[in-house]
């Protein structure tokens, strides 16, 4: 550990998950945060405010606008969630909370360099989130390549030829969730045991999602590249949750003498949601889009929280910030760039 005491195991499950992939550019991260974790998602909160409250403060035009430009780099689940909620803190939840602004006059921008959002959803449901981020205020923008990003903005690149002159988009407030790379972690186990790395760091398992000559280490969720099959699998949250509840009975069978089968994922289905009353689900073949998408999605979330008294208390809080459009969160915490 890195105080310097070690801990004996029998069997050890590595499961710390995935960080964010600049894909080369790890100096971005400075000016562009990833949301993983809960103190990611405070750090963007305050970001996001802070641009308005700086923006009220600004007597520059041009400044101002770029203040008021907020730009999404990935337009996969979590950057269409992400774009949707900005574009509703700026046209519903802010709207009556400055006089020298108006915050619906904000620009949110969702970019990616492939040709449509969810790019792993059937292209109907693609077409259909898209449809629904734009309804909500979001300009999408598929084919442009970041090729640069600064405290003042970003570049773009949207041709392919060396004659590209690139477009440069002035925005103070750039978040991204264009892709992911395992944790640390993984290179250390990786050259610790000998594991292969795929090309995003992922350790390669075997079909029990144990490591290669190391029957009692196991790795799962997204740190782990699962390839038995058709296609890898998807680094979700059901598909680590599903490794989790197989390695512990495997454990268990190991113990009492028994064999398993190597581990099968059960798909189900995957959402992704895009706003208030607006998401969109392919549930092993039916697909749907708006509103009913997205009860199912909560319900969905719902029933994976442990305990009943959990779900009571986060549906009391959804129908709360449903009716009153979140108008409570309001902390700017930590340390902004002025």
């Amino acid at each position: 550990l890195s105080d310097g005491s070690t801990v004996d195991y029998d069997n050890l499950i590595i499961a710390t998950g995935a960080t964010h992939h600049y894909f080369g550019h790890d100096e971005w991260a400075a000016h562009a945060p990833g949301l993983k974790t809960i103190e990611d998602a405070t750090r963007i909160r305050g970001r996001i405010l802070g641009a308005f409250e700086r923006a009220e403060r600004e007597p520059d035009p041009a400044r101002r606008q770029s203040l008021l430009t907020f730009v999404v780099v990935g337009a996969g689940p979590t950057g269409l969630e992400l774009a949707g909620a900005v574009a509703e803190i700026a046209r519903h939840t802010l709207r009556h909370e400055f006089r020298a602004i108006d915050p619906r006059e904000s620009r949110v921008l969702l970019i990616d360099a492939v040709e449509r959002v969810l790019p792993g959803y059937p292209e109907g449901l693609s077409a259909r989130a898209q449809a629904q981020v734009e309804r909500i205020g979001v300009q999408v923008l598929t084919r442009a390549r970041v090729t640069a990003i600064d405290p003042e903005g970003l570049m773009l690149q949207r041709g392919t030829g060396d004659d590209d002159p690139g477009l440069r988009i002035a925005a103070h407030t750039v978040l991204w969730a264009a892709g992911v790379r395992a944790s640390a972690l993984a290179e250390t186990v990786a050259r610790r045991t000998g594991c292969a790395t795929d090309r995003a760091g992922r350790l390669l398992v075997e079909p029990d999602c144990s490591l290669a000559g190391q029957p009692t280490i196991y790795a799962i969720g997204d740190l782990t590249n699962f390839s038995h099959g058709a296609a890898p699998l998807p680094g979700i949250a059901p598909v680590a949750m599903q490794q989790g509840r197989y390695v512990a009975r495997r454990i268990v069978a190991r113990l009492r003498g028994r064999a398993l089968p190597p581990f099968a994922y059960k798909d189900r289905g995957q959402m992704a949601t895009i706003g208030r009353a607006a998401a969109v689900a392919d549930l092993r073949g039916r697909r749907l889009s708006g509103y009913l998408a997205w009860l199912c999605w909560l319900f969905v979330h719902l029933f994976f929280l442990i305990e009943f008294q959990n779900r009571v208390l986060v549906l009391i809080q959804w129908a709360w910030n449903y009716v009153t459009w979140n108008r409570s969160a309001r902390l700017i915490t930590g340390e902004h760039r002025e």
